[in-house]
């Protein structure tokens, strides 16, 4: 059966689930599953609801979205209708620390993921080997402080070719200009190795390590052209000891960093994932 996913954003009002729903109903729509937050500090209202259509019938996402239209106009709502099993088009790009980049390739390879990778671009060439192992094209692009504008310029070249819904820096170590930052805004996820807001910048594990920290983490975000300040995913810790070298709190923080990004692409991939100012509401 046909089944899409709404989401939407609006002011916060009475009738709004019940101007969806009526709306639902008057289609010949049913839901399968319904999440909702009204946000007491913004005073917006955020909803994400999946449901599917009658198997004799075969409305499409633009059908949908059109109908729906005088509704959301009512309420002043920002949303989408998309087809629950339409998989978003990912370009991963990495450096060269490679965990990130393998497990998420492994997790879409292994359908853990239901996302389609159409390239792998790095400003190294580590990884094509990598890459090849998974039949994924790999695009080196080496960068420099003099060629930065021009790389990232092919950059977005690559994903106005293929089609890029989604931008995920696997420890991609290179700071987005404004410009690439403001093309694909709300569309770059990056993994920051540590709990942020804390130990910001380089050698973080090393910064813990000084501090004798009991927990490390990783946290996924949205990119802004505010260095690490997007609005966070998902985050996660591990425990850890006076015992432990910055090599083995790295070791720890590496699969940290790979379950919290998997996990970040897996919400907003399922449509999980709404903005809500500089924060988010993530329906899990």
């Amino acid at each position: 059966m046909d089944s899409f996913i709404l989401t939407l954003s609006c002011p916060d009002r009475p009738g709004i689930v019940h101007a969806v729903t009526a709306f639902l109903v008057q289609q010949n729509l049913n839901i399968i599953d319904s999440s909702q937050f009204g946000d007491p500090t913004s005073q917006r209202f955020f909803m994400r609801v999946h449901f599917k259509a009658e198997s004799n019938q075969q409305p499409s996402a633009e059908s949908l979205r059109n109908a729906f239209q005088s509704t959301a106009s009512s309420l002043s709502m920002d949303f989408q209708v998309v087809p629950a099993a339409q998989k978003t088009r990912v370009l991963i790009m990495v450096s060269k620390i490679g965990h990130c980049l393998n497990d998420l390739l492994f997790r879409q390879s292994s359908g853990q993921l239901a996302i389609e990778i159409p390239l792998i671009v790095s400003n190294h060439p580590e990884f094509a080997s990598l890459a090849a192992t998974y039949k994924i094209p790999f695009v080196h692009l080496p960068v420099t402080a003099e060629t930065k504008q021009q790389q990232e310029a092919q950059v977005l070249e690559l994903i106005r070719e293929h089609n890029i819904d989604l931008v995920v820096l696997a420890r991609y170590m290179q700071v987005l200009s404004p410009t690439l930052c403001e093309a694909m805004s709300g569309r770059i996820i990056n993994i920051h190795h540590s709990f942020l807001p804390s130990f910001k910048g380089a050698k973080p594990y090393h910064q813990a390590y000084d501090r004798g920290v009991k927990i490390i983490g990783a946290t996924a975000h949205f990119v802004t052209s505010d260095l690490d300040e997007g609005p966070i995913i998902e985050q996660n810790v591990v425990r850890v000891n006076h015992a432990m070298s910055p090599k083995e709190l790295t070791h720890a923080g590496s699969n940290v960093e790979s379950n919290v990004l998997a996990t970040a692409v897996k919400y907003v991939t399922e449509r999980r994932v709404l903005l809500n100012g500089h924060k988010t509401v993530v329906f899990n």
